[in-house]
């Protein structure tokens, strides 16, 4: 937020009142009106960014985590419902274990799933077809697109698996470095494939085996 905002949310949160200035220069004046009793919900990915002032007024703080495949399963099927689609559990559960512990993105999956049923005549989203939409978007077993794939493909083949900075990465992939550090580098650090070091991003051992490259050695 701008300081000027900031400014006007300290007395709103703490007194109820809310400053507005009237006029400029000299004859400027402010008045306060009063507010009626309210709860602020604020909710970010990046609290680092916000000022120690702001952040201190919240007086509860809570950090949440990626959803578990088994609770995206049940929002799965819960939105088949209202999507007017069946869905197996199985169909589900493949759903869920590949939407990167995010509801948004396995809703994405469960629309395009439906399409997929539709095209094929089907009133029910099957672990088969479930497969098969995974299978047109590029998401593997671990719920990797093509982009993540690819940033761990250049990290091993053009930087010999790191350390690689990632403006660096940035320009070799063509991609914006905040779309790779806040969208595609949280996930593929907290599966592992990833390891962030003082010199650079590194590609672990397990992201050489999902690739299916041998993981080289000091001998």
């Amino acid at each position: 937020l701008r300081p000027q905002v900031e400014e006007i949310l300290y007395p709103a949160m703490e007194d109820w009142k809310l400053p507005i200035v009237l006029g400029e220069g000299p004859h400027a004046r402010c008045i306060e009106l009063p507010l009626a009793p309210f709860t602020l919900i604020g909710a970010t990915t990046r609290e680092g960014l916000l000022t120690t002032p702001l952040r201190d007024r919240f007086e509860v703080v809570f950090r949440l985590d990626f959803y578990r495949p088994e609770e995206l399963a049940e929002i799965l099927t819960r939105a088949a419902q209202r999507l007017g689609i069946g869905i197996e559990p199985e169909a589900a559960w493949e759903l869920a274990q590949r939407a990167r512990g995010t509801p948004r993105i396995a809703l994405r999956l469960l629309r395009r799933a439906r399409d997929v049923a539709q095209v094929q005549g089907l009133s029910t989203v099957t672990h088969a077809v479930a497969q098969e939409t995974l299978r047109m978007l590029g998401i593997d077993e671990e719920g990797l697109d093509e982009l993540d794939r690819r940033i761990l493909e250049v990290m091993i083949d053009r930087f010999d698996g790191g350390p690689v900075g990632l403006e660096t990465l940035s320009a070799a992939l063509g991609e914006d470095p905040e779309t790779i550090s806040e969208l595609y580098e949280p996930y593929l650090i907290g599966l592992g494939f990833i390891r962030q070091t003082p010199q650079g991003r590194v590609a672990t051992e397990r992201a050489y085996a999902h690739l299916g490259r041998p993981f080289p050695r000091l001998l």
